[in-house]
């Protein structure tokens, strides 16, 4: 029994019907979108952990539309709305409805640390609802990546851990430096561009086999690392150390006599200098630095290049080998491992549904992972390792796995999955302090409001499941986060209409394939297609990446958002604590709108939509935030700075409590993520 004339136009907009509970003799409120069920009238705006997992930005509800009234349970989805939804595919596949995802109770406590408890549903309050409409599955052909298991992802933890720790022994021995903060992570990025290898993490089929981005980070640290300089006395010895340096690297090799000659000729005569001039100014030493490094910068790159080589070809076979020795093991635990035909099938062109990655090899029984909570944080434990998130992310994580994942109704597996997602990342981006935070940092809430609410925007090209604001976005591991509702990689990933989000993790080599891959899909597709990128103003010296953006034939607008005068969400969202929740970027962000002509009379960049956009990014006052760390090089040939991007992308939320309907936002979000994405991929 359906009254829905007893709710606002916004309510039912927002997926709100009003319902009979025959149980219960009374009333009660279902939302068709989140499977939401209320016994009080809803209120919009209130806490959604999907888009804000903190609830930061919740406005203050009343009548139990607290927290323990947030949207549980697999959303049904009917096939007569999906055909309706006004999805432009060219050929609906046909599929068979399976068994659906049983719902959950609103106020359950799924988890305790209790080893024999498992997820049940409570007594009170019954939850009552409609029959569910069969699941409709995945059109999208199954990925053969092999299922997910803690024993491998422990072991791929170590290996990786030895890979790093070979990393540093060999800088040291070899140059006598320390490696470049985050030149790892960054290779793993950049390698995985180029990877053909069937690990998700570790590089194991790579051309080139010497990795750019390796090669010239730490080429920028010879024959010394230079750093920011704040005062005169430190650029002083900045610069007494890079000559000494120098002139003890060219002895020390096999140089040519002309560079012999060159090198020692100029580091002498900087100590003379050095000795004679004392009353120099900060300005005097730096361009002077710079003088030097021009002159010796080529002979010391010529004598050090073999051994840079060596360092990075070392480091990529013993990757190489970690991968087929965990793929051994992996195949091992498989009761039905996969044949090399199966995994080698030929692919084609088509188009189907946007779905979350399905892998097409059942998961094995999975060993049992301990949960217990410590105060606000969740600690997940297995052999002994531990790894931890936040309650308000944990239970983002629950709801998303409900939406997504099909094998798995009794949340049997939804403690190992979600220790091999947190392993799986930790591990990726360092144990450091603040390692790999800027890879992983997000926009601000209030941004991805204004490009929903202006632009349509309904998907992000890079972003993992702790930090996604939609439900559907990409990511860098399928095989982990296609249970919380990631499509794959964004470059294997082919929209061909819809308005997307791009906020990638700042590698020069990824955001050159990201670039490469977008003026494809422009230029393929007929429909309207958008892409609203995010990337960092860097000049000195300027990106490849935003070097073609702005010289492409498909964008249609560019502004900067000047440093300082924005935030970025910390890439840690989902441990830090709340007043490290925000950092000020340090340097610009540039905002190109790459769009073909559909996609630019949907989705045009008007001066009222940029407007709103801008302001948006403005931080709030009254919130505390710091400043990115500060960048290892401050010269022409410098090391990047650590990234304000999201890796596989996106999501920081700047506090506006009250200023945003978010019931009414994450309902638009679902409608637009079944209405407005088309994909063709290979299958």
């Amino acid at each position: 029994w359906s009254k829905s004339l007893s709710l606002t136009y916004e309510l039912v907009q927002a997926g709100w019907s009003k319902c009979w509970s025959r149980r219960e003799n009374r009333p009660y409120y279902f939302n068709r979108f989140t499977n939401q069920s209320l016994w009080e009238v809803p209120v919009l705006g209130q806490h959604d952990v999907i888009s804000d997992p903190l609830g930061l930005n919740a406005a203050p509800a009343e009548g139990g539309a607290g927290e323990g009234n947030l949207g549980n349970g697999q959303r049904k989805r009917r096939i007569s709305e999906e055909q309706g939804a006004g999805l432009n595919s060219i050929k609906r596949v046909k599929a068979e409805p399976t068994t659906p995802i049983s719902p959950s109770t609103p106020g359950a406590k799924h988890w305790s640390s209790a080893p024999e408890d498992k997820p049940t549903l409570p007594a009170t309050p019954t939850t009552p609802s409609p029959a569910p409409a069969p699941y409709r599955p995945a059109s999208t052909p199954p990925a053969h990546h092999l299922p997910p298991h803690p024993e491998i992802e422990l072991q791929r933890a170590q290996l990786v851990t030895k890979l790093r720790q070979h990393y540093h022994e060999l800088c040291h021995q070899r140059e006598g430096i320390d490696p470049p903060r985050e030149s790892f992570n960054r290779w793993l990025l950049e390698r995985k561009v180029v990877d053909k290898g069937q690990d998700p993490l570790l590089p194991s089929d790579c051309d080139p086999v010497i990795s750019p981005s390796m090669f010239r980070e730490v080429m920028n640290d010879i024959p010394i690392r230079l750093s920011r300089i704040k005062y005169k006395e430190e650029a002083r010895k900045l610069l007494f150390k890079y000559a000494e340096a120098a002139k003890k690297m060219i002895d020390s090799r096999n140089a040519s006599p002309e560079s012999r000659k060159v090198v020692k000729w100029n580091a002498e005569d900087t100590m003379s200098w050095l000795r004679r001039d004392h009353s120099a100014s900060k300005e005097d030493y730096m361009d002077r630095l710079e003088h030097l490094r021009q002159q010796c910068g080529p002979h010391v790159t010529a004598v050090a290049k073999d051994s840079v080589e060596g360092i990075c070809s070392k480091i990529y076979q013993l990757s190489a080998e970690y991968s087929r020795r965990l793929r051994q093991t992996h195949l091992s635990l498989l009761q039905d491992p996969p044949t090399t035909e199966v995994c080698a099938s030929s692919q084609q062109s088509r188009l189907v549904y946007c779905y979350p990655v399905r892998l097409a090899i059942p998961s094995p029984p999975l060993p049992r992972v301990e949960l217990h909570f410590e105060n606000d944080m969740a600690c997940l434990r297995f052999k002994g390792e531990m790894v931890k998130l936040n309650r308000g992310h944990f239970s983002k994580l629950e709801l998303l796995y409900r939406y997504s994942c099909i094998d798995d109704p009794r949340f049997e597996k939804f403690l190992p999955r979600v220790w091999c997602l947190l392993k799986r990342y930790q591990v990726m981006f360092g144990s450091g302090a603040n390692e790999g935070t800027g890879l992983q940092g997000a926009l601000p809430v209030a941004v991805f409001e204004a490009l929903v609410r202006q632009f349509g925007v309904s998907f992000e090209c890079f972003a993992s499941p702790l930090n996604c604001y939609f439900k559907q976005f990409s990511s860098a591991f399928p095989d982990t986060d296609g249970f919380f509702g990631s499509r794959g990689p964004f470059l294997s990933f082919c929209p061909v209409s819809g308005s997307f989000e791009a906020n990638p993790p700042f590698c020069e080599e990824l955001m050159d394939a990201m670039v490469t891959h977008f003026e494809g899909l422009l230029e393929k597709s007929s429909e309207p297609l958008s892409f609203i990128v995010f990337v960092p103003e860097w000049r000195d010296p300027v990106t490849p990446a935003l070097t073609r953006m702005e010289a492409s034939r498909f964008l249609r607008h560019q502004l900067t958002v000047p440093a300082y005068e924005h935030e970025y969400r910390s890439g840690s969202q989902h441990i830090c604590k709340r007043e490290e929740m925000y950092y000020r970027a340090v340097h610009g962000t540039a905002v190109l709108f790459l769009q073909n002509d559909a996609g630019f009379v949907k989705w045009a960049p008007t001066t009222e939509r940029l407007a709103e956009l801008t302001a948006a990014y403005r931080p709030s006052p009254s919130r505390p935030s710091t400043f990115t760390p500060s960048a290892s090089v401050d010269t022409h040939n410098a090391v990047l700075p650590p990234p304000a991007g999201g890796g596989a992308q996106v999501n920081p939320f700047s506090i506006h409590s009250g200023s945003s309907d978010w019931s009414r936002a994450l309902s638009l979000n679902l409608q637009r993520q079944q209405s407005n994405t088309n994909l063709s991929i290979h299958s």
